[in-house]
């Protein structure tokens, strides 16, 4: 099953999960529940803390939760942070996910040192839940802004071909798996 966050991020191939850590986990555990999905592929737009470029795409089962009072040492958590589907020994890129868009570009180069490199709001939130009924899951993003003042604004103006980019990207991805 391939989902998305929906609102202004949607795709025709795509079932929407809500926007944000709640919504998504509300909406993907009901599904979950009634009709279990045999895999999970998120498809969304994300922000990047440095490394990756606009319009890159990028794939990945790994994420993260993790705040940015987290790497300003003014705020810990009991609970784990980080999930992954990845069984391979492919280094994956790490997706965090908050309910906040990073916009203090030096703060959050810190998170390159923990070895996150993009963040996506809803992205935790899919691979939790997969993980808690044993469901193999991915993510495929495509980059729209970087975690600067600038964030939204370039997010408003990319975002538009950010989508048509993933669009492509997931339909060849899925013409190459079915000629297998």
């Amino acid at each position: 099953m391939i989902l998305c966050a929906g609102n202004n991020e949607t795709f025709s191939f795509a079932t929407p999960m809500g926007l944000g850590l709640i919504e998504t986990a509300m909406n993907l555990t009901r599904l979950c529940l009634f009709d279990k999905p045999e895999f999970l592929l998120f498809v969304g737009t994300a922000g990047s803390y440095g490394e990756k470029k606009i319009f890159d795409i990028v794939e990945s089962k790994t994420a993260a939760n993790i705040e940015l009072s987290f790497l300003s040492h003014d705020a810990y958590t009991p609970i784990d942070n980080v999930v992954t589907t990845n069984t391979t020994n492919i280094k994956d890129i790490v997706v965090n996910s908050s309910n906040y868009i990073s916009t203090n570009e030096l703060l959050s180069k810190n998170f390159l040192k923990l070895g996150i490199g993009i963040e996506n709001m809803e992205f935790f939130s899919v691979l939790r839940i997969a993980q808690e009924f044993n469901i193999p899951a991915g993510g495929v993003f495509c980059i729209t802004n970087y975690t600067n003042e600038n964030a939204h604004q370039d997010f408003l103006k990319n975002h538009s071909h950010a989508k048509e980019l993933l669009e492509l990207h997931v339909k060849n991805r899925i013409k190459e798996l079915t000629a297998k």
